[in-house]
């Protein structure tokens, strides 16, 4: 902006000094403080304003401010590309090319209030080297840049729905993050989850090939056979399985309901007088065994029976053929029974626990007979029937008596030997006059 130039030409209301004395204009514009070119209020750091105003009427008034001779770098911050550009402020004169290795530089568009060229001068305008040694664009430069960029696909005849490059997303951030997330995927596909890349398509093959991938997928004999086997071994383990449960769960719930209905039954008989004591039949109760020690209740039904007496969880009493013993109410003899150790209820699963002394209770219709174990054997053969003999070798009584023979098989789970225990009566007491004293404790 150059200064003011007084109308000395020219008479009027318009001349200079008509309204005002000389300088006020000039001193004016010196407070004022226009933020885009003086960044301090009050103080105008454009060496193109002081150069122009401190001169009035050639010469007539000088400014204590020295003028700027020759070319004068502008301010930091100064930016007027578009003038600068159009040459509001004076043409351009062509820069020469720079020489090769020399440092680059930047032309400085000039600003509002800088004055023109001088006629004549040759050269480049005033220059600014920058720190990095890249030279300032001006917005047109990177006007026409972006334009390019944007043009590139359609210049070089590329498809349209082809994905646009990098270079391309130039907008603001909402349409970078659009292009950024429909990169690599054609326009109108459909996003897939995850990420995952589509499935190549199946090549067609062959009927030759056809048939050796279906001769390929076949299993061959050995595998067939392997796996038959392995299905046998598995279908033979879970019967086996199913067999063991049954053995030793469901068994042990089945004879203890109906060991504890019969033992009812017989209780209920005895209180109602229906029943009189004589010979029963085979697989009938008509007693019942107390073994205080071993929490065992359970019905002694006659014979031996493994079917109708024994896997039903009761006890049977030796009463056929030469394994014949006596009964409880005898005045004299063996009362031998058997029972189960282990499943059907499994009676005597702990008589090995008996020490001599513990009672033993056989209770009848007309009397409690209270016996005390006195010896045990642990192991002996299935076919040693003198166990049960009136006087059994080995129970060390030594004349006949009163006794009870209690058999199982041993060891447990299996029926290889016999464990036979003994005891001897030692109370007989009818019913009227209440239980025992084992019993009742």
């Amino acid at each position: 902006m150059t200064s003011p130039r007084p109308h000395t030409g020219h008479e009027g209301p318009y001349a200079q000094g008509a309204y005002e004395p000389d300088g006020t204009f000039e001193a004016a514009v010196e407070q004022l403080a226009d933020p885009l070119n003086d960044p301090l209020p009050g103080q105008h750091t454009s060496p193109w304003f002081r150069a122009g105003a401190s001169q009035q009427d050639g010469g007539a008034r000088q400014t204590p401010r020295t003028a700027v001779q020759g070319p004068v770098e502008p301010p930091d911050g100064w930016y007027d590309p578009e003038g600068y550009q159009k040459g509001w402020y004076g043409r351009r004169e062509p820069e020469a090319a720079p020489a090769a290795g020399a440092v680059r530089e930047a032309t400085v568009p000039a600003g509002p209030g800088s004055p023109a060229p001088a006629p004549g001068a040759s050269g480049p305008d005033p220059v600014r080297p920058l720190t990095d040694g890249r030279p300032v664009p001006s917005d047109e430069t990177v006007a026409l840049r972006t334009a390019d960029a944007r043009r590139a696909p359609q210049r070089a005849g590329t498809d349209a729905s082809e994905p646009v490059p990098r270079t391309t997303a130039t907008g603001g951030r909402a349409e970078r993050r659009r292009a950024a997330r429909g990169r690599g995927r054609r326009r109108g596909e459909p996003r897939r989850a995850g990420g995952a890349e589509p499935p190549e398509p199946a090549v067609p093959m062959s009927r030759l090939e056809a048939r050796r991938a279906a001769r390929a997928a076949k299993d061959s004999p050995a595998v067939v056979a392997s796996r038959v086997v392995g299905e046998v071994f598995i279908t033979f383990g879970v019967l086996m399985l199913l067999f063991v449960t049954y053995q030793l769960w469901w068994t042990n719930i089945r004879a203890d309901q109906i060991a504890g209905r019969e033992t009812n039954r017989i209780q209920d008989e005895w209180a109602s007088g229906e029943r009189s004591p004589g010979v029963f039949e085979p697989g009938q109760g008509f007693a019942v065994i107390h073994i205080p020690k071993l929490d065992v209740v359970a019905p002694i039904a006659e014979g031996i029976d493994k079917e109708k007496v024994l896997d039903r969880g009761m006890i049977g009493h030796y009463a056929e053929g030469e394994l014949k013993t006596a009964m409880p109410s005898a005045k004299q003899g063996n009362f031998a029974v058997a029972g189960h150790r282990n499943t059907h209820g499994e009676p005597f699963r702990y008589v090995n626990r008996l020490k001599p002394g513990d009672p033993i209770v056989v209770e009848t219709q007309d009397a409690y007979y209270t016996y005390e174990m006195s010896s045990i054997l642990p192991q002996t053969s299935p076919s040693n029937v003198a166990v049960i003999d009136e006087v059994p070798p080995g129970s060390g009584f030594t004349g006949p008596g009163r006794y009870i023979t209690l058999t199982t098989c041993t060891p447990e789970f299996t029926s290889t030997y016999r464990m036979i225990v003994w005891g001897k009566m030692v109370d007989e007491r009818p019913r009227s006059e209440g239980k025992p004293d084992a019993l009742v404790g």
